[in-house]
């Protein structure tokens, strides 16, 4: 199962693993687009997008939703690199679910108004992972194990 955490300038992905209740972080990262230009810095996410997916070949992804804050030229932003990553997901024809930032907070911390570094301390905690994981990573950690926690139709590896 793939984790996603979209953004305009760093995408978080995260392979979980399952085994019936025990999770496993098999590998995360961070996409960072280049280039000069809105056009060139989406094309450039949607490449490297796509060879971490073909590369990791998860059964499914999850994706969070869009965040419509107070700023409409970062929230336009943020949709456009979504729709990105939507579209290569949807070309490499894995299925997608998405999950807003309230309902990603709820199952991970247990309130929809946590904090950032609250978020990596649990991930952290409830894979017992040595290190704490990048944030834009923990957060797509954080999205996969909502989706683990909620819809549970991932198969084992």
């Amino acid at each position: 199962m793939l984790g996603v955490d979209p953004g305009s300038a760093a995408t978080g992905w995260a392979l979980i693993l399952a085994n019936g209740n025990r999770y496993r972080l098999e590998e995360c990262g961070v996409v960072r687009s280049k280039g000069t230009g809105r056009a060139p810095r989406l094309a450039d996410l949607q490449r490297r997008f796509v060879a971490t997916v073909e590369r990791l070949n998860p059964d499914c992804a999850a994706v969070e939703s869009s965040f419509s804050g107070r700023n409409p030229r970062s929230g336009l932003a943020l949709a456009e690199s979504r729709g990105v990553l939507l579209a290569a997901l949807g070309r490499l024809e894995i299925d997608t679910h998405s999950y807003t930032p309230a309902e990603v907070k709820s199952a991970i911390v247990g309130h929809g108004r946590a904090e950032k570094q609250q978020i990596v301390f649990m991930v952290t905690r409830l894979l017992n992972l040595q290190d704490s994981p990048a944030q834009d990573a923990a957060d797509a950690i954080a999205v996969g194990l909502t989706h683990l926690h909620t819809a549970r139709p991932v198969r084992s590896r």
